[in-house]
């Protein structure tokens, strides 16, 4: 299986350092500095997932006043899959969501959503490129004073010329699809949070996106709560394809649900590819990160 690895001049090592070395440095107090060795665990590795990519990223900078959050980011999510992009809180994961629907521009670098510029669009062709992506915020986003069924027919009345008998329809198979059918006369303050991602997640598919993005989808949900929503997330990607991408840092997630993990920090992937060999990598901090250790080069900084 092909492997590339990224050439840009980093400043870092050739071979990562060995994990004793980096212990030995630790505790000499002389712990590898940002000037020295920011990026000495970004191998570069892309492991091929044999398909095309349904959004790009190609050296993108983001910087906010001095805290450049992404870096000379380079990364492709598989199209029909379900990618997950993992990486400690504050590291930009969120970021990259805005950039792929054009909410946010890079400073530099080139973001493709099916081969086209999206900072090169026109305004008409930002909204109609914007038609293609379903959304699940963190919390389900719904608006207040609007029923779980007005909520769901929003996009459908907001962005299409169907009449309401259509958009009952369609509105009525989303919501069974997502175990809320009884719930669509409900207001949003009489759900659980668990319904409120689930009525999210019904409003994010009725207008048949080929791009379905969820940001911590598990954010705020118990355990048995988060494992029912990756069951569903599985569920609705079988039925209907697409390609899905989740951002988030919880790792049972991860091993439930995704095909393809992108591990994200320093506003650079460390590694990515698929999610089995991810879960095998060589890598010191993919390993740290994906089995939860406190010893590795990720720390409290």
């Amino acid at each position: 299986m092909e492997q590339r690895r990224d050439e840009g001049g980093d400043g870092g090592p050739d071979r990562p350092l060995d994990p004793r070395d980096w212990e030995a440095t630790r505790g000499a107090g002389q712990a590898a500095t940002p000037e020295t060795h920011e990026y000495q665990w970004h191998t570069g590795v892309k492991r091929e997932h044999g398909g095309d990519d349904a959004v790009e990223f190609i050296d993108v900078v983001k910087a906010f006043g001095r805290n450049r959050v992404l870096n000379g980011l380079n990364l492709g999510l598989p199209d029909n899959q379900i990618s997950m992009i993992l990486g400690p809180s504050g590291t930009g994961k969120s970021v990259c969501i805005k950039h792929m629907v054009g909410l946010l521009y890079p400073d530099e670098g080139d973001v493709l959503v099916h081969g086209e510029s999206v900072p090169g669009m026109t305004d008409d062709s930002l909204f109609e490129m914007r038609k293609k992506f379903g959304v699940l915020f963190q919390d389900g986003a719904l608006f207040g004073s609007m029923n779980v069924y007005d909520n769901t027919a929003f996009p459908l009345r907001q962005h299409t010329d169907k009449g309401e008998e259509e958009i009952r329809d369609i509105v009525m198979r989303r919501l069974t699809e997502v175990g809320l059918a009884a719930a669509a006369e409900k207001m949003p303050n009489e759900l659980s949070g668990g319904m409120r991602k689930r009525a999210g997640f019904a409003r994010a598919l009725v207008l048949d996106p080929d791009i379905v993005l969820f940001d911590e989808p598990d954010s705020g949900l118990d355990p048995v709560r988060t494992a029912l929503l990756c069951e569903l997330i599985q569920e609705v990607h079988e039925e209907n394809g697409g390609a899905y991408c989740v951002i988030t840092h919880d790792i049972m997630s991860a091993r439930r649900v995704a095909d393809y993990i992108a591990i994200l920090w320093k506003g650079r992937i460390v590694e990515s590819g698929p999610a089995g060999e991810l879960f095998n990598s060589d890598n010191q901090f993919v390993r740290q990160f994906l089995s939860g250790e406190a010893q590795g080069p990720l720390g409290m900084e």
